[in-house]
């Protein structure tokens, strides 16, 4: 009788990784994550809900047209068409599996707007609360699923190689202890990277932990310099460095009519897009940016929306109420905050990075769906969307053999930076790195933080690579905008 072939680990338990887990069936699946129940996740923090082509007059077609418009048409065009058309899937799964989404008075499914859509598509589940309800949705069918064991509080530090091929994950938890797990494949859903900036609407763990482990392994890099930055996180305690997430202000509060001003109530967005406040978020988010770097105050207005404010928008509502905000007679100071990395590690559609047995998908993935900047909503809808394609692409392929010849290799990404250069990096990052940049800043944070390669740890490598990709690129492009470029 032969032995079982070893687990398809997946490290990640937000929407992408949990969508690749299920759809992974019936192989069997070791799932990990750093925290429990997937609460740590940026999937969870997700205000905005899920793109779908599905409302009166809609189609995939419109969809993939927004899509292009906003990635400024460097994304990869076919994989735009595969995620529009299996949006409405998608949908109709996670209601299979029990998520209820909002709907109208008449029972049809309540589909909002937000920038750069054309159209009214976007599902919710629970108003402003969608991700935590969908990861809930996702948690509960992978805690039900017999063929994924869950390991929670407990991360991959580095990969095994043998001959240049995945062989093996080591694991750490908390408390110091690590532990080996022999694997052919590892898919990495890991998120992105906003924690390593001031400010962030990113939790602490989105620190690209995983993009610095597939790069050490050998996979390659694709458009680190595109970060989008929302135009809307609640500006209280920006730019501490600290790492703790901004409380977001959901794009879906422009899309019911909210519109931003500056310190003399003066409409921000006024003629500089046809879809003003709604117009895509790099423009909002620079035009926000450039008003505060004036010494000016940005604010949003939603008080049209009065006594629905609870209902409506419940997360962002106690958000306000929490910092002494009301935000039914009040209107709300705002600032941008790095939101989403369209950049990552090079992948196919099907999540291959180059190296043998090493997947990736989600935010620390780069398939050029997004292009040069996300359109909303799209984030959770390519998790759901590429995860079930990678993980029934998985299922269908069965488990590699495990790689017989050649040199074992441990490849991880080294130590990290203590406290107070993650809070020097964050600063350093959020200065240079921000909605607008030029090349001296970036040169001259990229020449200190290579002065100073060891006392940044791997994190301050893993910035390296991010000034030296938004250096090249002297040209704007998207949510890459350089002051000086051409």
């Amino acid at each position: 009788m032969s032995a079982p072939r070893p687990p398809l680990v997946v490290v990640g338990g937000g929407v992408a990784g949990l969508s690749v887990a299920l759809a992974a069936a019936p192989r069997p699946v070791l799932l990990l994550t750093r925290g429990r129940d997937g609460g740590d996740s940026a999937s969870a923090l997700a205000q905005g809900g899920i793109a779908a082509a599905i409302g009166p007059g809609d189609c995939p077609a419109a969809h993939v047209h927004d899509t292009l418009e906003a990635g400024a048409c460097h994304n990869d065009s076919t994989a735009v068409q595969y995620l529009a058309e299996q949006a409405p899937a998608a949908i109709a799964r996670l209601q299979a599996l029990g998520l209820a989404f909002d709907r109208d008075e008449d029972g049809r499914l309540r589909l909002g707007r937000e920038g750069g859509h054309h159209a009214d598509r976007i599902v919710h589940a629970g108003g402003d609360a969608s991700g935590a309800a969908l990861v809930a949705a996702l948690w509960r069918a992978a805690r039900a699923a017999g063929h994924i064991e869950l390991r929670e509080g407990q991360q991959a530090l580095a990969l095994l190689l043998r001959g240049g091929a995945v062989a093996g994950v080591c694991l750490g938890d908390a408390q110091g202890g690590s532990a080996l797990v022999e694997t052919a494949e590892v898919v990495l859903a890991t998120g992105g990277i906003g924690a390593l900036f001031a400010a962030s609407t990113n939790p602490a763990g989105a620190d690209g932990n995983g993009l610095a482990l597939g790069l050490a392994a050998g996979a390659q890099a694709r458009d680190l310099e595109f970060v989008q930055f929302h135009p809307t996180a609640l500006a209280v305690g920006e730019g501490r460095g600290d790492g703790q997430p901004l409380p977001l202000v959901t794009e879906a509060l422009r899309g019911a009519g909210a519109r931003l001003y500056d310190h003399q109530g003066r409409p921000l967005m006024a003629g500089l897009h046809p879809l003003a406040d709604l117009a895509p978020r790099d423009l909002v988010a620079r035009t926000v940016w450039q008003t505060l770097q004036n010494g000016e105050g940005a604010w949003l207005d939603a008080t049209a929306l009065g006594e629905a404010w609870p209902s409506r928008f419940p997360t962002v509502h106690a958000a306000c109420l929490a910092h002494g905000i009301d935000p039914a007679v009040q209107r709300i100071p705002v600032t941008p905050a790095a939101h989403f990395h369209m950049g990552g590690l090079a992948t196919d559609r099907d999540g291959r990075t180059g190296v043998r047995g090493l997947h990736a998908v989600g935010e620390v993935a780069c398939n050029r769906v997004h292009g040069a900047n996300r359109l909303a909503s799209n984030s959770l809808l390519e998790g759901l969307v590429f995860g079930h394609r990678l993980g029934r692409q998985l299922a269908q392929a069965g488990a590699l053999p495990m790689p017989a010849r050649g040199p074992h290799v441990w490849t991880g990404s080294g130590p990290a930076a203590g406290a107070e250069a993650m809070a020097r990096l964050r600063l350093l990052l959020w200065n240079a790195l921000g909605p607008v940049r030029d090349g001296t800043a970036l040169a001259a944070t990229r020449r200190m933080l290579e002065a100073d390669a060891d006392g940044h740890g791997w994190q301050g490598r893993l910035a390296v690579r991010l000034l030296a990709a938004a250096l090249e690129r002297r040209g704007s492009l998207g949510a890459h905008y350089r002051s000086d470029g051409r």
